[in-house]
């Protein structure tokens, strides 16, 4: 069985030596602007930011993942081709890319910097994998959160480069890279702007009675009563009002998160070669306790032994986890 690499988020400089310090093989993060998938207020790094963390994490053998993972839109491509060129002078180990046209600029302009294709870029089958492979020279894969065990296993075997899987974190129903709901509703694209619900846009009115109503622009999204915690102020975690239905439901997706601590055995027997966690819009107390957790758990499947998984639940969505796609697919 290969040694996998625990992939971790960092949201922050503080979070990123939080993450070097629990434990992390590498670290993911971006710039504060729109060429990565989590660009909201008071996260990701400017470029000396993000030149001293690289050097900090390099010191503790801990590998710097940039991601440049969201679609540029026409005529805006030289803001993700400056990004690519600041973290090339920075030295970070590699691009997490999802745009074919910014794989191509690094394929080419930086050919010697890892290349790891984006789960924005729902590339789910090993004929489109292959296919990266081929024309950029992709070495790892992130795989959207569809697959099963035994999909990923006959996946890893039919393609030229790297796995890597979610094991905490978002749930991730809708398909990577391609949902438009918050632009549908705010003007702003998850896909583009990297913004999902932008926080400007989100207003939280309380009544008299102390409940809770969540507004993401002109639409209101949820409900919750004074007994109950407020949720992420998404839309396709927001509850609705449907002639079908009686009373409000979860149309989209209900709250909760990802935990495969319990498959983690058998995604590493099926080949996967890296292990991510997502959360860089998380605390770091977030950060310090779930990669600590999975960092004993790797090393313990890896001395023979059966892991231990500390209590993560009061950190996931909801206070609910599950295996999703994972394990089986009756969720669908």
């Amino acid at each position: 069985m290969i040694r996998p690499e625990l992939v971790c988020p960092a949201g922050t400089p503080s979070a990123m030596r939080t993450a070097v310090d629990a434990g992390a093989d590498a670290v993911y993060c971006g710039f504060q602007n729109a060429t990565n998938a989590r660009n909201f207020p008071g996260l990701n790094f400017t470029v000396p930011e993000l030149e001293k963390s690289v050097a900090g994490a390099h010191a503790h053998g801990t590998k710097v993942l940039l991601a440049v993972n969201t679609f540029p839109p026409a005529g805006k491509v030289d803001l993700w081709k400056e990004a690519v060129d600041a973290g090339s002078r920075i030295g970070v180990d590699a691009f997490i890319v999802a745009d074919i046209g910014v794989a191509d600029y690094i394929h080419r302009t930086h050919p010697d910097i890892r290349l790891h294709l984006s789960v924005q870029a729902a590339a789910s089958t090993p004929e489109a994998i292959r296919f990266y492979c081929r024309e950029f020279n992709v070495k790892r894969v992130v795989l959207p959160r569809i697959l099963t065990v035994p999909e990923i296993r006959d996946m890893a075997a039919a393609i030229p480069c790297e796995v890597e899987t979610f094991i905490f974190g978002n749930h991730g129903l809708m398909v990577e890279g391609r949902c438009s709901l918050t632009n549908y509703i705010t003007g702003l694209s998850t896909n583009m702007d990297g913004v999902c619900s932008p926080a400007a846009d989100v207003q939280y009115i309380r009544d008299d009675a102390g409940n809770m109503t969540t507004r993401l622009g002109a639409f209101t999204i949820d409900c919750f009563s004074c007994s109950e915690n407020a949720g992420y102020p998404t839309i396709c975690k927001g509850r609705y009002q449907a002639a079908a239905h009686e009373g409000p439901y979860y149309a989209f997706e209900e709250p909760i998160s990802l935990n495969l601590s319990a498959l983690l055995p058998d995604l590493m027997s099926a080949g996967v070669t890296a292990l991510k966690i997502e959360g860089r819009q998380r605390s770091r107390a977030y950060v310090k306790k779930v990669v600590g957790a999975f960092r004993k758990a790797v090393d313990s499947i890896m001395a023979g032994n059966d892991p231990e998984i500390a209590a993560l639940i009061a950190l996931t969505e909801g206070q609910k986890q599950t295996e999703g796609a994972f394990k089986s697919k009756t969720w669908r």
